[in-house]
């Protein structure tokens, strides 16, 4: 059985191990903020960050039968505010049209933006290589987690929650938007400038040009980065657009992958997530399945699992929990999902990705 547990101190090295299989900006391969992240996660889900900006959910994904953390993910809840904005590139489109010629054209125009209106993010999601494809769909599991932590505790998070998709990087750690854009006014390599954003992106305000900018004037293999997602995350994009998200224009300045951004109470397994008691074990199969938590002594502890429901009661296997640490009488997360059926699990990127968390 696979559980999903709030991250732990003793489990920075294995993150680091994570963190250097991928690239993945939430969780860069750097000890020194990886073990900040985890410290804040600990803060947050003790209750003892009182204000959103200090919030940030760490979520480790473990193989019982192994004890090994094979994946991870997370939510910010707060990544704006003044002084410390949320930049992004706003992609429009502008049309032109000559009389004398009689033909015209349309531009697509980037321009740098700001936003300090401070949404919840759905940070990045990492899955080991070795399991992904499996039958169980732990990639999904990563990332629908998160929606069923936020609909129990939805005053931890803002109403406006966006996510943002990975996009191309090449095996060498390069992005092409970047080589023809961004490092045109800011000399840094893509993979230095995606670690100093862990530090502040004052340096993106500063040196990035304000006025708009032709995408035209990039080469084809960098223009057509524009908006788009890694092909590895493809299966995460139709996911959030299943729960609800939408591409609204807005492009990451550094590898040009694409926000997607929902209302956090129209979101339909926030929507779907209830709190009811453990009324005991189950015997046999559950008339439903889907996450199943319970915050006990152990902290946040989930899994997948069939129940079946009466009224606010539910009842799971002895095995499932075992497995979160409840017994009966506990107030535990629900949340019914689809069945899974066959298929691949892969990572969702920046849910899959990650961002500059």
């Amino acid at each position: 059985m696979f559980v999903i547990r709030q991250v732990a101190t003793e489990d920075v090295t294995t993150l680091l191990k994570l963190a250097r299989m991928v690239h993945f900006i939430n969780l860069p391969s750097n000890r020194d903020i990886i073990a900040s992240k985890v410290v804040r996660s600990r803060r947050s889900f003790s209750k003892q960050a009182r204000d959103a900006r200090e919030r940030n959910f760490m979520f480790v994904l473990e193989d019982l039968e192994t004890g090994n953390v094979i994946g991870t993910s997370a939510i910010l809840s707060c990544i704006s505010w003044p002084g410390h904005p949320h930049v992004y590139l706003e992609v429009t489109r502008k049309e032109f049209w000559s009389d004398d010629l009689q033909q015209g054209n349309t531009q697509v125009m980037l321009t740098l933006g700001e936003d300090v209106s401070g949404p919840t993010e759905m940070g990045g999601l990492i899955l080991a290589p070795g399991y992904r494809g499996h039958t169980e769909k732990l990639g999904r599991f990563l990332s629908m987690v998160r929606f069923h932590f936020m609909g129990l505790h939805r005053r931890q998070f803002k109403k406006r929650v966006i996510a943002e998709l990975m996009g191309a990087i090449t095996p060498d750690s390069h992005n092409l938007l970047w080589d023809y854009l961004g490092r045109r006014f800011i000399n840094l390599s893509y993979k230095e400038a995606d670690l100093f954003c862990q530090q502040s992106k004052e340096f993106m305000t500063a040196l990035f040009p304000r006025e708009p900018f032709y995408a035209s004037l990039l080469p084809p293999e960098a223009r057509n980065l524009i908006a788009r997602e890694s092909d590895e995350t493809g299966p995460a994009r139709r996911m959030l657009e299943r729960q609800g998200f939408e591409y609204k224009g807005h492009i990451d300045p550094f590898d040009g992958g694409p926000y997607l951004e929902a209302v956090r109470d129209r979101i339909p397994l926030v929507e779907a997530t209830k709190r009811c008691d453990l009324t005991g074990p189950l015997t046999g199969a559950g008339k439903s399945e889907g996450i199943v938590s319970c915050e006990g002594d152990q902290g946040f502890r989930a899994v997948q699992t069939s129940f079946t429901m009466r009224g606010e009661g539910v009842r799971i296997s002895a095995e499932a929990m075992e497995a979160i640490g409840a017994t009966r009488g506990s107030a535990i997360g629900v949340t019914a999902m689809p069945k899974k059926s066959s298929g691949k699990s892969g990572k969702s990127g920046k849910s899959g990705k990650s961002k500059k968390s």
